[in-house]
């Protein structure tokens, strides 16, 4: 859901939507799209696909009827019809994408990670700023209703202080099966490997959860071999509110469990908890409950669609296709509303993301500057 990030900007009327990368993020984000613009749930147009494997942009085009299918992502930045582009390719491309886009007066949707770097990924940021581009990065999590319900429970002050947060999350190495993202291994595509390419999601949740990170120390292991990527993660977090937090990221070889989060938190006078990173069920404890309570899937979804003011049938073609980011990006676009999360939070991410590996590099601890 949005911050106080709400500045007004002049209105898309209807946005013209180009998808760079027809893999498997880009098969939700198209899928997203052409629902949405298909039961009118936004006002935005469809145009185009662009993918280096021309046979599958064009089953994209077929499904969607697209007037544009490109293997040139140069020619789908240009066309004249698009106005809002879709960054969804490995990471390694997307500085590149982006600074095309922004370059050609185009807002951009950038999926995570923003870049392979921090460096890059303030780049990035400063491009858009500057040129006034209208910009948001997929950070999912922070449109999870299980997560948001959480939000929302936690801002009770008499639960008093947070004081410490577990958090495993764990998922088979997806070079395999559904994921079939052989380019996962290549250190030169990625960047690193579960931490980046899974956990920057889990560091900008745990930030927006609990607060800002003063210091961190890390360890990173590497038991499938594959240069530079990272396979283990293990992270000590030191927030700047006293709560101590530690996160374990893991890519492994069971190919029959399915990707998973299970995170714990305690405060003074309470306790929440769920496994399922995105619809729930959530369990707390509070000074005032008196007793566990369990918010069963149903519940955290109605009280999700009440604090987001969607309606049931947006909610539903959304949700569907975890697109809730896509449906406020798309929104936010033509209402003439700065999109969030935007790459400023990206950047925020991967600020403890190049901490992580520094500290693991080094080590030692590593402090956080509080502006970033």
């Amino acid at each position: 859901m949005r911050s106080g990030q709400e500045e007004e900007e002049t209105p898309v009327a209807e946005p013209g939507v180009g998808i760079i990368g027809a893999g498997f993020i880009g098969r939700f984000h198209a899928a997203a799209v052409s629902r949405l613009v298909r039961q009118r749930l936004v006002k935005a147009r469809y145009v185009g696909i662009c993918d280096l494997d021309e046979e599958r942009a064009q089953e994209f085009a077929r499904i969607a009827q697209l007037p544009l299918c490109t293997t040139s992502a140069d020619e789908l930045i240009a066309c004249p019809d698009i106005d809002t582009v879709y960054v969804c390719t490995p990471t390694r491309f997307h500085k590149e994408l982006v600074l095309k886009a922004v370059g050609a007066g185009k807002n951009v949707f950038c999926e995570k990670p923003l870049a392979r770097n921090l460096a890059d990924a303030r780049a990035m940021h400063e491009a858009v700023r500057a040129a006034g581009i209208r910009h948001q990065v997929g950070l999912i999590l922070r449109h999870a209703p299980v997560f948001n319900v959480m939000k929302q429970l936690m801002s009770d002050p008499g639960l008093g202080r947070p004081m410490a947060v577990l958090f495993r999350d764990d998922q088979f190495f997806p070079i395999r099966g559904h994921y079939a993202s052989d380019w996962r291994k290549d250190y030169e595509m990625s960047g690193g490997g579960t931490l980046i390419e899974h956990s920057i999601h889990d560091l900008d949740l745990l930030r927006w959860l609990i607060g800002e990170v003063a210091g961190l120390r890390a360890v990173t292991r590497n038991f499938a071999g594959h240069e530079g990527v990272e396979d283990l993660a293990a992270v000590s977090l030191r927030f700047a509110n006293g709560c101590t937090g530690q996160l374990m990221s893991v890519w492994h070889n069971v190919l029959g469990r399915p990707s998973g989060r299970l995170i714990e938190i305690f405060f003074e006078n309470g306790y929440f908890s769920t496994e399922n990173d995105f619809f729930g069920p959530l369990r707390y404890e509070t000074y005032a409950s008196g007793g566990p309570v369990v918010l069963t899937t149903d519940e955290v979804q109605r009280r999700y669609r009440e604090m987001a003011s969607v309606t049931e049938q947006v909610y539903q073609a959304a949700i569907a296709g975890y697109a809730m980011e896509d449906y406020f990006f798309l929104r936010d676009l033509a209402e003439g509303r700065a999109p969030f999360p935007g790459f400023e939070v990206g950047v925020r991410a991967h600020e403890l993301v190049d901490a992580v590996y520094r500290s693991a590099a080094e080590g030692r601890e590593v402090e956080i500057p509080s502006d970033g």
